[in-house]
């Protein structure tokens, strides 16, 4: 496969001309000189495909109402495909263990890891887990240190969310949700949590043999809404190297300054805000603060924000789209993608940016195989 674009992203983070060419899944040579019989993509952007931290919106096809679940292969079949429509060639699965039953309990998880590994080789994207450890979840511990033993995870991620869903159990709609969610009555839930904060004691010593699991297996590890620099601090003595969406500007400076890879939102700069208050996205780049977007929620995010982040001034486009290739490449311990290099996976997207704030994606290919086509216009000139 031979690629050409007037305006391909080349490693130093400039866009000029550009010829790609591919064999075996890889980039054999980027060169300025057109060569003969190359695919001609005009003015599209031709750039590295993103790489995705993490992802949740995939529970968004597993259970799209309340208690409402289709087939977990069929769901991650669909996800695969949103993956990609957005420009997404490499995605970790935010999967969430937690002490709740219901969609993040440890059934659901179990049903997560034996399906990616049933359909993985199906799947266009490269589709890798995110596990999100929820402190808590002391009856789930042993099971998961089998999967992290197994090679069955690839990111380890730390949450601690119990606090923030007992603020909001008597909170009308919001609490009934959680209890819903779990599939229990809301009073079933609040005894469970209760139940479940009395074994404080318990939970930092699971909390540090899942690190050492990690460390042992090579596995990078997350610490996710980190509330203050202490907080961040304690978890990247365990070995964590990324701190995932820090809750102040002090937090997520600290972290930066000690090395680590922060973690922004990009549905966080899409909207110009977070949804729950907490740190601005685009400020804190604006800042200098942040190495790394995530999707988080909301598939087409990451593609946007960065386009976003470019349009409002805040970053040259080579700075904004690293924060969606190189970067989070570079932080998941990937050395083979992330950019348009020889000798890395032929991981590649084509952009047409025509419509200056409604970027879309034309074609996505992934380990040098066509794996979406939006756009025929490419092959009919």
């Amino acid at each position: 496969m031979l690629l050409k674009s007037n305006r391909v992203l080349w490693p130093d983070g400039e866009l000029r001309p550009g010829c790609v060419a591919i064999e075996g899944g890889r980039i054999l040579e980027l060169q300025g000189a057109n060569a003969p019989g190359a695919l001609d993509l005009q003015d599209r952007l031709l750039l590295p495909g993103m790489v995705d931290l993490h992802g949740d919106a995939f529970e968004r096809q597993w259970m799209p109402r309340s208690g409402v679940f289709f087939p977990l292969d069929l769901a991650l079949v669909d996800s695969d495909r949103q993956l990609l429509a957005n420009g997404i060639t490499t995605a970790y699965h935010g999967l969430t263990v937690s002490w709740e039953p219901g969609l993040r309990g440890i059934e659901h998880g179990r049903l997560m890891v034996t399906a990616l590994d049933r359909i993985r080789p199906v799947l266009q994207c490269d589709t890798r887990l995110h596990l999100r450890y929820e402190l808590y979840a002391l009856n789930e511990t042993a099971e998961i240190l089998d999967w992290i033993r197994g090679g069955k995870v690839h990111l380890v991620g730390f949450n601690d969310h119990l606090d923030m869903i007992a603020a909001k159990l008597d909170k009308g709609a919001k609490g009934a949700q959680y209890a819903e969610r779990s599939g229990l009555t809301i009073e079933a839930f609040r005894a469970l949590l209760e139940a479940t904060r009395a074994r404080q004691a318990e939970v930092w010593p699971a909390v540090e043999a899942v690190a050492q699991a990690s460390r042992e297996g090579g596995i990078p590890m997350a610490s996710h809404d980190d509330e203050s620099p202490a907080m961040s601090e304690r978890f990247r003595r365990i070995g964590s190297s990324i701190c995932e969406f820090p809750l102040d500007e002090a937090t997520a400076q600290a972290a930066q300054e000690a090395g680590q890879e922060v973690i922004l939102g990009g549905p966080n700069i899409v909207r110009g805000k977070s949804h729950i208050r907490r740190l601005g996205a685009t400020e804190a780049l604006r800042r200098g603060l942040g190495t790394v977007l995530t999707s988080d929620y909301y598939y087409p995010a990451l593609l946007h924000a960065a386009f976003r982040l470019v349009r409002d001034g805040v970053l040259p486009f080579g700075a904004a789209w690293a924060l969606v290739s190189s970067a989070p490449a570079r932080a998941a311990g990937l050395e083979d993608r992330g950019r348009i290099e020889a000798g890395l996976r032929a991981d590649l997207i084509v952009v047409d940016d025509s419509q200056e704030s409604l970027p879309r994606v034309s074609m996505a290919v992934v380990e040098g195989r066509l794996a979406h086509l939006a756009d025929p216009g490419i092959w009919n000139g």
